[in-house]
């Protein structure tokens, strides 16, 4: 990267931009994209909130929802036998655009796991933001080479922060709309995803979406963090994270500009004493309970929404925030067995409902006409294990015990077929 852009190989994220002149003085050579963002967003967020109630929910493709973050490049042996293990088939990787000598081996790794749906995310560098000949030209090699291996492009990452490059959302667009010139022009195969807002940062995104740029988007991609707040159920001006999708997918819907798609590519909560690794503070590290308990719960509350196309856990390798921990060892944490009970588990399931009453949460889906129920609570209760229940953790294990505790940890009641049927025929929607 050119200077004075560096890369934190800890927490696989650009380096805080020590440079403020420089940063002031590229924002303020932005000032007008600025002031779009601003204008924009006055009109737009406000129509979506009023339009929110009549976005309907979108048949989800389950199987496809629930995706990974790979680092290809970490563990390669094992990465393999992870993912075997998880028997996971959807997957999102990176390639970084000042690495392109390692694109042959990227290829490898895409022809290896041939079987997955792969979501590609080409990362920026700021040399490549200035320097469109030269993205052309990189975009091309990338597209040519892998092609329909990767069943879609994520062109761009987190341009609502200045280390990562873009100083306003029209460098971005024009930016973006290399990819889709390349796209009409010789690659009308290829699907691009586009956007790249990082949390609940809406004006950022509506000027993605409503804009003269001579682009469009086959979907759009949000790394949609709620992590600061602590738990996913907490609230951010009043919107829960169920309330922040709406939002966004509202936003999705009434663009002009894109599919209706919605894939968030990243997110995770960061994990208590991991520094350096972890991407943020101590302040906002949780444990690795509270790390498999709110990831869970995302998924969850995401997959009720009906209105998610895809999720993707970043990611399976890195101490900081992964399933696995690879500082000393191949360290399975308990999210890695939570994330592999949860996609074996409803990988197949049809959404009937949620149900939420004081902070009690309960999730139903059908699978092969049974009926699972998901329960958590955001206050310690207790429910009579019934002799109709077939009781889970959050990791698979099988739980007998006479009183069901239910907390942060959600567990799975599957009703038995009779009673299920019951159920089913007078609550399904």
């Amino acid at each position: 990267m050119k200077q004075p852009f560096k890369w934190d190989d800890y927490s696989d994220q650009p380096a805080l931009l020590q440079d403020k002149t420089y940063k002031k003085s590229m924002r303020k050579k932005e000032s007008l994209s600025l002031l779009f963002t601003i204008l924009s967003s006055l009109i737009i967020l406000p129509l979506s909130i009023l339009m929110m109630p009549f976005v309907k929910r979108k048949e989800i493709n389950t199987t496809d929802f629930f995706s990974l973050g790979v680092d290809w490049q970490k563990e390669p042996q094992e990465t393999g036998l992870l993912l075997e293990e998880l028997e996971v088939k959807s997957i999102l990787i990176r390639i970084k655009l000042w690495e392109m000598e390692k694109l042959s081996q990227l290829q490898t790794f895409i022809k290896q796991n041939s079987d997955k749906k792969i979501t590609l995310k080409i990362l920026q560098d700021r040399e490549h933001i200035e320097d469109l000949e030269l993205l052309k030209h990189d975009l091309h090699v990338i597209f040519s080479t892998l092609g329909n291996s990767v069943a879609m492009y994520e062109i761009g990452s987190t341009i609502n922060r200045a280390k990562w490059g873009f100083f306003s959302v029209n460098e971005y667009l024009n930016f973006y709309k290399v990819a889709y010139d390349l796209k009409i022009s010789e690659f009308p195969d290829i699907k691009l995803l586009g956007s790249g807002v990082i949390d609940f940062e809406l004006y950022y995104t509506v000027h993605t979406l409503f804009n003269f740029c001579k682009c469009k988007y086959d979907g759009v991609a949000a790394l949609l963090y709620v992590d600061r707040r602590g738990a996913p159920e907490n609230t951010q001006l009043g919107f829960t994270l169920t309330d922040k999708i709406a939002l966004l997918s509202t936003i999705v819907w009434l663009s002009p500009k894109t599919k209706q798609e919605l894939h968030v590519t990243e997110v995770n909560w960061p994990i208590s004493n991991t520094a350096p690794y972890a991407p943020t503070s101590e302040h906002e590290c949780v444990s690795e309970e509270l790390y498999a308990d709110y990831m869970l719960r995302y998924y969850l509350l995401s997959f009720a929404s009906q209105q998610v196309d895809s999720i993707s856990w970043h990611q399976l390798i890195a101490p900081g925030y992964g399933l696995i921990d690879n500082r000393e060892s191949i360290r399975k944490r308990e999210a890695f067995y939570t994330y592999k009970y949860m996609y074996q588990t409803l990988k197949n399931a049809q959404f009937l409902r949620l149900d939420i009453k004081r902070g009690y949460y309960v999730f139903q889906v059908l699978l092969d006409d049974r009926l699972l129920q998901i329960h958590w609570s955001l206050k310690e209760t207790t429910l009579n294990n019934e002799d109709f229940f077939e009781v889970y953790s959050k990791t698979g294990k099988r739980l007998t015990q006479d009183v069901l505790d239910i907390g942060a940890s959600p567990i799975y009641i599957f009703i038995t077929k009779e009673v299920g049927k019951q159920v089913n025929a007078s609550e399904r929607i």
